[in-house]
């Protein structure tokens, strides 16, 4: 879908009046064409001649196409989604028999789940990688008994499932008929505690596509992570070396990375209060230049030569968000949360932005904050930067490709490699290879998630995540 890039109405977008030093030359503008994608509706054909009237069963909005069982709008489908695999247990301050409608679901989130289940929502149709779209389309509504509603609504159902899946205490998500990636994310403030058995089951899902591949020789000596269990004990830390080939490849990856400070200027008068469109003219030049600098690196890739122009224009289209968004949540983040969160802290939402702002946006600013944690807790290094980047830009699932075994083998190349350094460089961090790659999956959600929110809310977006990443931070 294509999508303006003009600025919301308001304000011309130009960033001189706000205070804005100008760039010093004119970036390409971002692309167009095929680089947005809307995630498709869940639709069942069959359900055309029993849905004559397409409105939710939950609030009476608009209904999109059937959602885990039934027909529902796209927010209730979300926040179906985000109280199951959170395991939500929500609290209801009035009778337990709230008015559910488009107005008024955001006023009880206790009455609109318990409905959700009461009109057949099946918990067991999302998918198990937390990635978009059901589990099982087949799955239609389901109904369960008042007891098990009442064990789900109370928590005890996900306690005992917690109980039943992991062998260590930690609140392990995964189960036959509900496992997600997304499930242990909290809401923005509260703790972001994550459990070690849910992020080993996740990556177990996330490099299936690896197993039974043979290990090149110069790698056989790894401790590999794909013999290891989630409920098994790690192995000691053990003393080795680094192997003279993947030190190489690292070391011409950083080569080309441009490291440097970002030159959009991100500098604001005192006293001075931005516009939405101001704002919003600032986002659209940081990210002109994070794309320009993502189309210079493809042309220094050591492995540039072994892919057509072709190839390299399908997977920039298909990944140059997942590569900013990665960029400025590691190498370019002390700009990005310090001196842009100075700036979106000069604009002050208008009631109806706040009142208008939709699920989508609800939802990505959670995972963003999640996302910025995990990266602030793991001090992501510029060498497993490159590999995360390299390894998530080289993404053989992309139609289109001409080369897709090509990019299957260089994608395991630089997934051993970034085992092998991490392995080497954090001996005693045996978990923290499996926690960068958890991390790409949920890049590419938040990505294609983002594509569903207005233009018009990105600016308080960014206020609002900038904003609490910053505060948090300072507290610790």
């Amino acid at each position: 879908m294509e999508r303006d890039e003009r600025p919301p109405s308001g304000g011309g977008g130009g960033g001189g009046s706000a205070g804005f030093l100008e760039p010093p030359a004119a970036l390409p503008p971002p692309p167009r064409n095929g680089f947005c994608q809307d995630e498709l509706a869940e639709l069942d054909p069959g359900t055309n001649d029993r849905t004559e009237q397409r409105t939710c069963l939950i609030c009476g909005d608009r209904a999109t196409g059937l959602h885990y069982g039934i027909i529902s709008c796209e927010g209730c489908k979300g926040f179906f989604k985000r109280s199951i695999c959170n395991k939500r247990v929500y609290r209801c301050s009035r009778d337990k028999n709230c008015v559910m409608s488009r107005k008024q679901r955001n006023r009880c989130q206790y009455c609109r789940l318990l409905k959700c289940l009461q009109m057949g929502m099946n918990r067991k149709a999302i998918r198990e990688d937390g990635m978009p779209g059901g589990r099982n389309k087949s799955i239609g509504p389901v109904q369960i008994s008042e007891e098990e509603i009442e064990r789900i609504m109370s928590g005890q159902e996900f306690e005992e499932e917690a109980n039943h899946w992991s062998n260590h205490g930690d609140s392990d998500h995964s189960s036959p008929g509900n496992r997600a990636s997304e499930s242990n994310q909290p809401s923005p403030g509260s703790t972001l505690s994550s459990s070690r058995s849910v992020e080993l089951n996740g990556f177990m899902a996330f490099r299936e596509q690896y197993m039974g591949m043979s290990v090149p020789p110069h790698y056989q000596y790894i401790p590999h992570l794909f013999s290891y269990s989630g409920h098994s004990p790690l192995l000691p830390p053990q003393a080795r070396s680094l192997d003279p080939q993947s030190y190489s490849l690292i070391h011409q990856l950083l080569l080309a990375e441009d490291l440097e400070p970002l030159g959009t200027p991100m500098l604001i008068e005192d006293g001075y209060s931005v516009t939405q469109a101001e704002l919003f003219a600032l986002l659209c030049r940081l990210a002109d230049e994070l794309l320009f600098r993502q189309i210079a690196w493809i042309k220094k890739l050591p492995f540039f030569c072994e892919l057509s122009i072709k190839d390299y224009t399908c997977l920039l289209s298909s990944t140059w968000q997942e590569l900013i968004l990665l960029s400025s949540l590691t190498v370019y983040s002390k700009q990005i949360f310090g001196e842009l969160a100075d700036v979106t802290a000069k604009y002050s939402p208008s009631d109806e932005e706040l009142h208008r702002f939709s699920d989508e946006g609800m939802e990505v600013i959670e995972r963003l904050i999640y996302l910025y944690h995990k990266f602030h807790q793991l001090k992501v290094s510029n060498e497993e930067y490159a590999c995360m980047k390299a390894i998530n830009f080289l993404n053989q699932d992309i139609r289109g490709l001409t080369s897709a075994s090509q990019l299957e083998q260089l994608n395991k190349r630089y997934w051993y490699i970034c085992q092998d350094f991490t392995e080497y460089k954090y001996t005693h961090q045996p978990n923290r290879f499996p926690d960068l790659m958890m991390c790409l999956p949920e890049i590419r959600y938040i990505a294609g998630k983002m594509v569903n929110v207005p233009l018009e809310q990105l600016p308080l977006l960014f206020k609002v995540v900038l904003h609490s990443c910053k505060t948090s931070v300072g507290k610790e």
